[in-house]
């Protein structure tokens, strides 16, 4: 119980100082503008366009309708509103795959130790050892460039990352009272991790989330823009970036429309994190 109310009480403070910070604000405004541009772009299409992402709406590289045509003649517009929305929805799932998986290996081996903490952590500084790009290169090569290679492969490489994190966090609370009190009990060690220990490091892991996502934008945008993401015809801001890069002096907005959209989607997530940071290193040190 103790427990609870003690996790209760943190998350309530480090919101309330979250919010209080003004570029939490700014981030969350910068974040939800394309959030919310992401989701709603394609409902959008084509009655507000006149075009659909993929249709022929004129000649290659022309000035017509309102940020002009890319390289194959369809409608920059059309092509920017249809094509945020995976980028962020894979984001997001390889996020939370990266946070599950991380976060349970890394209370398992701080609440377990011995044995079983070396192999988890030795396994992790195996996968820390290759370069997350290069993995996922490799991963999406052999597997092919479909939605769930590129979340599978993200969210696996976020985890090692996420589980030191987790591991640490972790012990700084194996040995307080309410959880010794539980072992008293013989309360099952699942039940310990995830009613004891897990609401109490909810902090970190908060924070490591919002890094995580902000990775995991950056590197979906890349394999993209590598050839290596979502293929076409289909419309993301990565692939957008790659295909009309040729004409870049011609006709900026098919590059410059998807860059300013990560630009600021990332940008605002970064804002994000570092206010949970913040909150939750004051609510750290209020409480000592």
């Amino acid at each position: 119980m103790r427990s609870k109310e003690a996790g209760t009480g943190r998350r309530n403070t480090v919101l309330t100082r979250f919010w209080s910070q003004r570029q939490a604000k700014v981030g969350v405004v910068l974040t939800a503008v394309i959030v919310v541009l992401a989701f709603a772009g394609p409902l959008l299409l084509p009655w507000a366009t006149g075009h659909s992402a993929t249709e022929f709406a004129g000649r290659p590289f022309q000035s017509d309708g309102l940020f002009g045509t890319d390289n194959l003649g369809r409608d920059v517009w059309s092509r920017f509103l249809a094509g945020g929305l995976n980028l962020i929805v894979f984001s997001v799932l390889a996020t939370l795959l990266g946070l599950l998986l991380g976060a349970v290996l890394g209370m398992i081996a701080a609440y377990t130790g011995g044995w079983l903490d070396s192999l988890i952590m030795r396994a992790n500084d195996v996968l820390l050892a290759v370069p997350q790009l290069v993995f996922a290169l490799l991963a999406v090569t052999v597997l092919g460039p479909q939605g769930w290679v590129l979340v599978t492969v993200i969210g696996v490489t976020h985890a090692p990352r996420i589980a030191r994190v987790a591991r640490s966090a972790a012990l700084n609370v194996i040995n307080e009272d309410y959880i010794r009190a539980a072992e008293m009990y013989a309360v099952p060690r699942s039940q310990i991790i995830l009613r004891e220990i897990m609401p109490n490091i909810t902090g970190p892991m908060a924070v490591e989330a919002g890094l995580r996502v902000t990775y995991s934008i950056g590197a979906i945008s890349s394999l993209s823009f590598l050839g290596l993401g979502m293929q076409p015809p289909a419309a993301d801001w990565g692939l957008m970036i790659n295909e009309n890069r040729i004409a870049l002096s011609l006709e900026p907005a098919g590059v410059l429309l998807p860059v300013l959209a990560i630009a600021v989607l990332t940008i605002g997530t970064n804002l994000i994190a570092d206010s949970i940071a913040h909150a939750s290193a004051s609510t750290n040190a209020g409480e000592k």
